[in-house]
């Protein structure tokens, strides 16, 4: 027997998470089945999805999440040894995967990590990864910007967001991005090369928009899903700032524009399940997409 460790949820978070949130237990790991691999964790994902998600598991749970693993031992032939996979393991060390039965829970099932031809391999949870999809295909397929173009993106100082604005400069687009400290916004303009950033929490958003985008914007990619109206759409100026062929586009697991990220900060459990204002007013005339990276 293998033993290996993992960590659990010790209690839901209030607030911020704090370490005794969570226990390491040890565990024995069973000897593997065909169709099966042992894997050892390289680097496991910390997201902000994962606080308001947490709610919906247990006390006493393996703390979930993605991870790039190394294969130590394999029962199936589409696995070799040593060899990087992605996957929804959780907090945990090690751990026996089947590989071979179809998972019922709707995961992604385990990938083989490519060659990234030296960079690091943590990359495969982040830009190379999860938001890195999210942002590319979200931003490119839902929205199809053009050089030009005006784009709005909120949460821009995230890793979605931020990957979205990049995108957006390499397209020849104008980028306008909202992000929740000056030191974000300082990085968005200094390090990113947006052409404006605001502090929402600062900023009259009616005025932002006037003054660097006075002509309307094209695509909006909204990273969000707020309930408190101040970025999701229930501003005025967003309702009269998007074109007549504007676009709209968004994060993962949203109806056509909505994230929740932004509910990760929240001290509060519980999910916000309703979509932006200005998503329910303009689905009629943009594509409606429930966004899920995985997709393609």
């Amino acid at each position: 027997m293998v033993k290996a460790r993992r960590f659990v949820l010790a209690k839901h978070f209030v607030g911020e998470p704090k370490e005794d949130d969570f226990e390491l237990v040890e565990e024995e790991l069973p000897d593997l089945k065909d169709g099966e691999i042992r894997v050892e964790a390289v680097a496991l994902s910390v997201d902000p999805y994962m606080r308001p998600y947490s709610v919906n598991h247990p006390v006493g749970t393996t703390m979930f999440g993605s991870q790039v693993a190394r294969i130590v031992e394999s029962r199936s032939e589409a696995y070799p040894v040593g060899k990087l996979v992605v996957g929804q393991f959780g907090w945990r060390e090690r751990a026996v995967v089947d590989v071979g039965k179809q998972d019922l829970t709707g995961l992604p099932k385990p990938y083989i990590v490519p060659d990234f031809k030296g960079l690091s391999k943590s990359l495969a949870l982040g830009v190379l990864g999860m938001t890195g999809n999210t942002a590319y295909f979200g931003f490119l397929e839902l929205c199809k910007p053009k050089a030009g173009e005006t784009v709005a993106v909120t949460g821009a100082a995230g890793a979605v967001g931020s990957t979205v604005g990049q995108i957006a400069k390499i397209k020849g687009c104008k980028v306008i991005g909202f992000a929740g400290s000056d030191d974000k916004v300082k990085w968005l303009t200094s390090e990113l090369g947006f052409d404006h950033a605001f502090n929402y929490k600062t900023t009259d958003i009616d005025e932002a928009l006037k003054k660097a985008a006075p002509n309307g914007i094209d695509c909006y990619f909204d990273n969000l899903r707020s309930s408190n109206g101040q970025l999701s759409g229930n501003n005025s100026r967003w309702k009269v700032s998007l074109s007549n062929a504007g676009r709209i586009g968004g994060s993962r697991e949203s109806t056509s524009c909505c994230n929740g990220s932004s509910r990760a900060n929240l001290s509060t459990t519980k999910r916000s399940p309703e979509a932006s204002r200005i998503c329910r007013q303009l689905l009629s005339r943009c594509c409606r997409e429930r966004m899920l990276a995985r997709r393609w």
